[in-house]
């Protein structure tokens, strides 16, 4: 399966004729209906829909139409419906100016007053009135099945592109745990000298009679103390786990955005417990270079499905 991430965009665009009325002159009544989806990061599949007036009863199919291709996200849908007619203005028919007539006769009979029909408004009320409706819903679902589909692809690439920066940031992250082991021997070994160069100054200021098998045995017990408090074995070692089930996660795809949440949570705390255990400087390094590498991949992992 492929990894998706929860960003993507996509639109489509379609004409669709709408028939004329047989008892009137033939119209181009031609127009062109749009579908745009946009899509975000979310911790949850959050919908909304931006409709015509005369396509909200498509909303129902619409949702299911999303729900069942997504399972994360916050996405828009914009719906729009454009007319493609040579003329907008059209003809009013002898009917319909016979009844603005009437209606207009009737209106100053009783408020003679009252401002006599322009053509601007002889036009717009016509125009409405002629308006055969026309159900778009079949052309709309087929177009938002096009538009989730191309969706989708926008979301995979996206996604492909995601995966190979987690792989890359994972192989930093094993290459940084890598140095660290070898660091751990050498800080006990310096340790150790340390210890006995200062005891050997104290007994030679002091005077003292104590063997030099006591004090290399009392070195190698400060050593041995430092060296378990300063051991991050075990940290690598489950910092390797987690990469492993990283990759693994990463190679079979499908949703995995929250598995991934809990993992990079891991990662900070053996990063974090590294740190605490420092006892030299390029130690520490490492665990800040962690951080910053789990930090970016953390940011990634928050656009994953």
């Amino acid at each position: 399966m492929s990894v998706y991430s929860m960003t993507g965009y996509a639109s489509v665009q379609s004409s669709t004729a709408q028939p004329t009325p047989e008892t009137e002159p033939s119209r181009d009544f031609n127009a062109r209906l749009g579908v745009e989806i946009r899509s975000v990061n979310s911790r949850f599949l959050d919908l909304a829909f931006r409709l015509p007036d005369e396509m909200r009863q498509a909303e129902p199919a619409l949702r299911e139409l999303l729900t069942g291709q997504l399972k994360r996200g916050k996405v828009e849908m914009r719906v729009s419906l454009e007319s493609t007619s040579a003329s907008s203005l059209r003809a009013p028919s002898s009917v319909t100016l016979q009844r603005l007539g009437s209606i207009e006769d009737s209106i100053k009979s009783w408020l003679p007053q009252a401002a006599a029909l322009s053509v601007a408004d002889v036009l717009r009320i016509a125009t409405h009135e002629d308006k055969k409706p026309h159900d778009h819903s079949a052309e709309l679902l087929q177009l938002a099945k096009k538009a989730v589909a191309e969706l989708m692809a926008a979301r995979e690439r996206e996604g492909a592109r995601l995966a190979q920066m987690l792989l890359d940031r994972t192989r930093q992250l094993r290459v940084l745990a890598e140095s660290a082991v070898p660091m751990v021997p050498k800080l006990v070994e310096q340790q150790k000298n340390r210890f006995l160069e200062r005891w050997k100054e104290a007994l030679a200021v002091g005077g003292s009679t104590i063997l030099p098998e006591i004090a290399h045995d009392r070195a190698l017990t400060e050593a041995t103390a430092f060296a378990i408090r300063i051991d991050v074995a075990e940290e690598i070692t489950r910092m390797a786990s987690h990469l492993d089930e990283i990759d693994r996660l990463l190679a079979g795809g499908g949703e995995l955005g929250k598995r991934l949440d809990f993992l990079i949570q891991e990662l900070h705390r053996e990063a974090n417990t590294l740190g605490s255990k420092s006892a030299s400087l390029e130690l520490t390094r490492v665990s800040v270079d962690m951080k910053v590498l789990i930090e970016q991949i953390r940011e990634q992992v928050q656009n994953i499905e």
